[in-house]
């Protein structure tokens, strides 16, 4: 059965750049996001940051030719401040440009990653029989955006445990705390 013409499917586009997801390509010009609201909205307050620095800069400098030697310094601190504002504005724009086109990982996706990976091994030394605690499998390398695990918690089987009930407790101790933080974390948003 053939798809609707002015459907996604039709254009050639995959369900996820359809959904707009940010770390996918879109349909669009891949610099299209510096248009939006959100972002004319910031382009306008690096726009009135920079004047105002270049501002202070020349009032800093009429101060100082009028006598005030201290303003010397100011003279030229303000402008600096301005080009560093632009060259981390510029920069900004250009890792959003990155995430959107897929060259470098979405640092939400990351966090959300990484929180989900400690949770799984915290459930793991509490209760080894959760299904959602890491358990033992085939050695994973590489799982995506240049995330890397480690071998040895993939293959429990190849480490001789040395029976420890003290550092059993403080691992499920220590499980405890970070599931309670996760929990916290959780429910503050």
């Amino acid at each position: 059965m053939g798809t609707p013409a002015g459907s996604p499917e039709s254009a050639g586009a995959t369900p996820e750049a359809a959904s707009g997801s940010a770390g996918t390509a879109s349909s669009g010009p891949a610099w299209r996001f510096v248009l939006e609201p959100k972002w004319l909205g910031w382009h306008a307050l690096a726009v009135v940051a920079f004047c105002g620095m270049l501002w202070l800069g020349d009032w800093q400098y009429h101060r100082a030719i009028g006598g005030n030697g201290l303003s010397w310094a100011y003279t030229f601190e303000w402008p600096l401040f301005a080009v560093f504002g632009a060259v981390f504005w510029a920069r900004t724009i250009r890792d959003e440009h990155r995430i959107r086109t897929g060259k470098i990982p979405d640092p939400k996706l990351i966090r959300e990653l990484e929180a989900a990976a400690a949770e799984a091994r915290a459930l793991a030394i509490l209760d080894p029989n959760s299904p959602k605690a890491i358990t033992a499998g085939p050695a994973i390398t590489d799982i995506g955006l240049g995330i890397t695990q480690a071998d040895d918690w993939n293959k429990p089987w190849e480490i001789e445990p040395e029976d420890d009930p003290e550092l059993d407790a403080y691992n499920a101790y220590l499980a405890q705390l970070a599931i309670n933080d996760i929990n916290k974390r959780r429910s503050s948003t």
